[in-house]
């Protein structure tokens, strides 16, 4: 009978989660799971509704982030009580279960991989939940299309981790695709994530729009900002925008169509335009709307003051170059991300969500490029 050794492997596992609870700090998230649960707990919590939102919303984070840690614990115990067990067998049936140990080992190196990169997302705005918006930009109707394309790889990315999501607002394009649409994710970490696919996104294939045939090289732009809380920090003049109300556009449904529920505010000294029509009252749309647009105000304004700083220290270069990764479909099938120099050569299952390997290592290039 062979001895599967897995000692080494395991150990190493063992040696890199206990580094990850350092830093999350376990005890801590312990204790803040307790205090917002007693404040969840308050029988006049929902008299302030807003207020009630942002609590269940921690505690709903917290509550997922520690569920999934011990649940990588519970998963590592597991894999070390059945590689005893393999190890237990007789030839016969050593053989037949050494491959469920080789896939669950696989498996839990995966997820504790993913804690590991949790752990370097220690930004300023990294645990904010993230408003991405997809834009189609050089390409005519194969860009729309590419856009869309965009927006469902990221819809499917996030459901597939079960995360909340929530399209706010989509504009579609006349003859296929759409526009632009914005999406909010609201999960632990959910900016500090997907903040690395920010860029301007290219894809090469035989367009199916060419009657030609031709191959077709087209853009899409993705910025990805911080969904921040309402605060005094970007005050917002009411003489700084202009509001226009009009009918949500797109597929059918309850309300849509029907009403002037959809807003636009448009910021007129800097041209930043947001869009909302999800929700059913022009009301919630105009809330959504402004806070969006603070995110965005804020945000801008730190970036001009990191500009500066590096002009004045004479560093003009920036960091992350436009174009971030091409999606190539003819003539061989691949992508890459032109950063971090990460590829597959499945197209398919990355436009079906699969984008963790490429969220991964834009996250450690980018610590490493902050040294």
């Amino acid at each position: 009978m062979v001895q599967l050794d897995y000692a080494a492997r395991l150990a190493s596992l063992r040696s890199t989660l206990a580094d990850v609870l350092s830093v999350v700090g376990v005890d801590d998230l312990r204790a803040r799971i307790a205090d917002l649960s007693a404040q969840a707990s308050v029988p006049d919590l929902w008299d302030d509704p807003d207020a009630a939102q942002k609590v269940t919303s921690a505690l709903s984070h917290a509550q997922s982030e520690l569920a999934r840690i011990i649940a990588v614990q519970r998963r590592l115990d597991d894999l070390e009580v059945l590689v005893e067990l393999v190890n237990a067998e007789d030839d016969e049936q050593q053989a037949q279960y050494a491959a469920e140990a080789e896939s669950e080992l696989a498996a839990v190196q995966a997820s504790v991989g993913e804690l590991e990169v949790q752990t370097l997302l220690n930004g300023e705005y990294d645990a904010r939940p993230a408003v991405v918006t997809i834009r189609a930009g050089a390409g005519g109707v194969d860009a729309a299309d590419f856009a869309e394309m965009l927006l469902r790889m990221y819809l499917r990315w996030a459901e597939q981790h079960r995360y909340a999501v929530t399209v706010m607002d989509t504009s579609y394009a006349e003859e296929a695709g759409i526009k632009s649409a914005t999406i909010e994710v609201d999960a632990p970490y959910a900016f500090g994530t997907l903040s690395v696919e920010a860029g301007t996104h290219r894809l090469v294939r035989m367009s199916p729009f060419n009657s030609a045939g031709k191959r077709q090289t087209s853009f899409a732009a993705v910025e990805v900002i911080p969904l921040l809380e309402e605060s005094g920090e970007i005050e917002v003049p009411e003489s700084d925008i202009r509001i226009d109300v009009f009918r949500s556009s797109g597929p059918g449904g309850q309300s849509v169509n029907t009403t002037d529920s959809a807003v636009r505010i448009t910021h007129l000294p800097t041209g930043i335009v947001v869009s909302m029509q999800n929700e059913k009252s022009q009301i919630q749309n105009r809330a959504a709307a402004m806070r969006v647009l603070q995110s965005r105000l804020l945000i801008q304004r730190r970036e001009e003051e990191a500009a500066k700083k590096k002009e004045l220290a004479g560093t003009i270069t920036a960091s992350w170059g436009d174009q971030i990764r091409s999606y190539v479909l003819a003539p061989y099938q691949m992508v890459k991300d032109l950063r971090t120099e990460h590829e597959v050569n499945n197209p398919s299952a990355v436009f079906d969500g699969d984008l963790d390997g490429f969220l991964s290592a834009g996250i450690r290039w980018r610590k490493r490029s902050a040294v």
